[in-house]
């Protein structure tokens, strides 16, 4: 047998696509050569495989070998290929059996056999289970979190070596991965003094997968109050879990100890992060941060002091749900469904409008300042609250308000309802409504005597139809709170009341 066929698979964003490694051993003068679009880290794959298959025992043939990835138009990339490779390379010159039927294969060779970590197996199994394939061979490192995807029996090798055994003899069952306690600090609400109103916004932003905008000076608890979000936002259900892994795993960030993500992300980079880092991409696309948040948080603290470009770069992910990078090799989309959360202060200086201090900036510069966020990125925001400076009475008193657990019933309360009225479409939280439901859930709803008050806040305001929308869109999610079906005159004026006056 001089030719041979392993099935493996290539990425692009979260989703797996289906390729297979073949391999022929011809006469000629000795080479090795492998084609079908490889980039530089599969090009080297050549002296990985060489050196695996000698120091594992094996013989390395001295002949033309050819290895050709297929579908050739489609681009392989990182060192996922080696273990297919060398599988295919050792069937074609007759030195192991052919046990992979109906099997896919990934892996990255050390030079002496030892098999490797390597990112992307989720995504990779769950496009054998969606191929039906019956079998997939990984890594014993990775075993676990191959299993996390149902209806695909998972194998996993530590060395070349073991491929002279039976399949039986490898690793092919896994115990559950244990429960790992989050190393993330929550804090609770309880521990915020004052700031009752901005509780409450918070409170609405978790139910409907609202973007919130805070405004205060320095020290007023913005960003302790964005850190109180995680404890109020509805657990993952199962489905979100596996999708919001598979970008941890095409990341290279997913725990080997703990492969399923089960707690809603929470993201905050510095506002130094540069664009592909905020957004995705780089030279090998990776998913960035607001990927990374995909149906969980993404805060950004000092929000005028991103980069405009970074942030500009945020108004399609926002009214999308998903980020696409194209590239001249072609593009990649990787979902991005957030609740976004910004905090910023007022002017340079934090004190504009402050009870206390006063401001040391001119209105010029306070002006130029707030200029940095365009108003097309304003009205990506559902909510606008400002937090005043906390007085001596509410720091020294004793804690006011609700805990966390408290709030957390009533807001996966809202999210059941939600998910039961919005169960017929794509749609989990009312924040990503489309028109029609718009029309059907929100203006439908609407009391009678609720109709004159949001017209004319449409007219004193100027809201334009994104805003108007989302103003309906809080409106429903306040009602869901209260467990009304009907959006009255109260749910509206709270809803309008989060509105920034005069940025639309």
């Amino acid at each position: 047998m001089t030719l041979a066929t392993i099935r493996s698979g290539a990425l692009k964003g979260i989703d797996g696509l289906p390729v297979d490694v073949e391999v022929d051993i011809g006469s000629g003068l000795p080479a090795f050569n492998i084609v079908g679009l490889p980039d530089t880290a599969v090009q080297e794959a050549r002296e990985r495989v060489r050196s695996a298959i000698r120091n594992a025992g094996f013989e390395f043939p001295l002949r033309r070998i050819t290895v050709n990835l297929a579908p050739a138009d489609v681009r392989k990339e990182g060192p996922i290929y080696d273990l297919p490779i060398a599988v295919a390379i050792l069937m074609a010159s007759g030195q192991v059996e052919d046990h992979f039927e109906d099997t896919a294969i990934m892996g990255e060779l050390s030079l002496d056999g030892q098999l490797r970590h390597v990112s992307g197996v989720l995504p990779f199994v769950a496009m054998c289970s969606e191929q039906r394939i019956g079998k997939v061979v990984v890594p014993s490192a990775d075993v676990r979190e191959a299993r996390m995807v149902g209806g695909v029996r998972v194998f996993g090798l530590e060395s070349l070596t073991q491929l002279r055994e039976e399949p039986a003899a490898w690793v092919s069952e896994e115990l559950p991965a244990p429960e790992v306690l989050s190393d993330r600090v929550v804090h609770d609400l309880s521990v915020v003094r004052g700031q009752e109103h901005v509780k409450r916004a918070l409170e609405v932003a978790a139910s409907g997968g609202h973007n919130l905008m805070m405004q205060g000076p320095p020290g007023s608890g913005k960003t302790l109050l964005a850190r109180t979000l995680p404890g109020l936002i509805a657990p993952l259900t199962p489905i979100e879990s596996i999708d919001v892994s598979k970008v941890y795993s095409v990341a290279g960030l997913l725990s080997r100890e703990q492969p399923l993500l089960r707690e809603r992300p929470f993201r905050a980079p510095h506002h130094t992060i540069s664009h592909a880092g905020l957004v995705g991409g780089g030279s090998l696309i990776r998913p960035g941060e607001v990927s990374l948040a995909h149906r969980g948080v993404l805060f950004l603290d000092e929000f005028p002091e991103y980069s405009s470009k970074a942030l500009e770069a945020l108004r399609e992910p926002l009214e999308s749900g998903v980020v696409t990078i194209s590239r001249a090799r072609g593009s990649v989309t990787f979902p991005a469904r957030i609740l976004l959360v910004a905090a910023m202060n007022p002017c340079p200086c934090g004190y504009y409008g402050d009870s206390k201090r006063s401001c040391a900036c001119s209105e010029m510069v306070v002006s130029k300042y707030q200029r940095r966020i365009s108003g097309p990125l304003l009205d990506r925001f559902d909510l606008f609250t400002e937090v005043p400076r906390v007085e001596y009475e509410e720091l020294t008193g004793a804690p006011t308000g609700e805990c966390s657990e408290t709030v957390r019933e009533r807001v996966i309360g809202a999210r059941a309802v939600q998910e039961d009225r919005l169960a017929a479409t794509s749609y989990v939280t009312n924040a990503e409504m489309g028109p029609v439901e718009v029309q059907r859930f929100c203006l439908e709803a609407l009391a009678d005597e609720a109709r004159p008050v949001i017209a004319s806040a449409t007219e004193r305001l100027g809201l334009s139809a994104r805003s108007f929308h989302r103003v309906l869109k809080v409106s429903r999610t306040i009602a869901d709170l209260d467990g009304c079906e009907v959006i009255g005159t109260g749910h509206v004026a709270e809803a309008i009341q989060y509105r920034r006056r005069g940025s639309d």
